[in-house]
């Protein structure tokens, strides 16, 4: 008779992650170029006349896409993706597409997850750091006081209310993609948040990581299933922002946050 999986021993040999997981921010995008020409300006509104979720990857977001693919098209079979998750929005679809266009991920399939969306920004979306303490200074002090992880603005999100649906991703990445090779594009909140859950920080660990460590647009982070950690295994950092493909193309490698921007603490 099999072993049932409510045995001790087949529960310490089971595997309940992927075998890896890739995170990648989208290429950089209209969005980003935006934004850095109103806080240059001194602007209080960035100038975006589409809703977020809308905007496109700028002519350098589609190039740093392009390196992107070919990293993954010249990685080994056994270790490229299999499954492909996306952010709903346009600038991370853009770049899923641009990397399936390699023609070496036949047949496949992008499951579009609102769950990877960007985070929330409520009343200050689309306000530059100038325009927020513009027009609502009790709540730019509120955030000072707060913290970026707690802190909710009207409307919006916290890093808390992005961690806790990213928790029911990887419930999904644990029930459906065991021994799976997934792939993830997304945001730059979401790809910290996410290393916050893998890696178990604390709060002030992930914002130190934050303010020390930019996520640089189709920068990779790659975790993989080592079976040598812990009682059963678990998913171990192999490298983080990584941003070679970018060079090794020749292809600026951009940083700027995603809108609006918030003064990192």
């Amino acid at each position: 008779m099999p072993d049932s999986p409510r045995d001790p021993e087949t529960r310490a040999t089971q595997q309940k992650w992927p075998d890896r997981i890739y995170l990648v921010r989208h290429g950089q995008s209209a969005g980003n170029v935006a934004r850095d020409a109103a806080e240059a300006a001194g602007e209080h509104w960035i100038d975006i006349a589409t809703r977020d979720v809308d905007v496109p990857l700028s002519a350098l977001g589609r190039s740093q896409a392009h390196a992107l693919a070919e990293w993954f098209r010249a990685l080994p079979l056994e270790q490229r993706p299999d499954a492909f998750f996306a952010s709903p929005y346009q600038r991370a679809l853009e770049t899923m597409t641009i990397v399936l266009d390699t023609g070496v991920f036949p047949d496949a399939h992008v499951v579009h997850d609102e769950r990877l969306r960007e985070k929330e920004f409520g009343v200050v979306d689309r306000m530059t750091k100038f325009g927020i303490k513009a027009t609502y200074p009790q709540l730019d002090e509120q955030r000072s006081h707060v913290g970026k992880f707690y802190f909710r603005p009207p409307g919006g999100e916290s890093w808390c209310d992005v961690i806790l649906r990213l928790r029911s991703v990887i419930d999904t990445m644990t029930r459906d993609y065991t021994q799976r090779s997934v792939l993830i594009v997304a945001h730059q909140v979401v790809v910290n948040c996410f290393r916050y859950l893998f890696e178990r920080m604390t709060e002030r660990q992930i914002l130190d990581l934050d303010r020390n460590a930019d996520v640089p647009n189709c920068g990779v982070t790659l975790y993989e299933f080592d079976r040598a950690l812990g009682d059963r295994g678990k998913l171990a950092l192999r490298f983080a922002n990584f941003a070679a493909p970018l060079v090794e193309a020749g292809t600026p490698v951009t940083v700027a946050p995603d809108v609006p921007a918030a003064p990192k603490s």
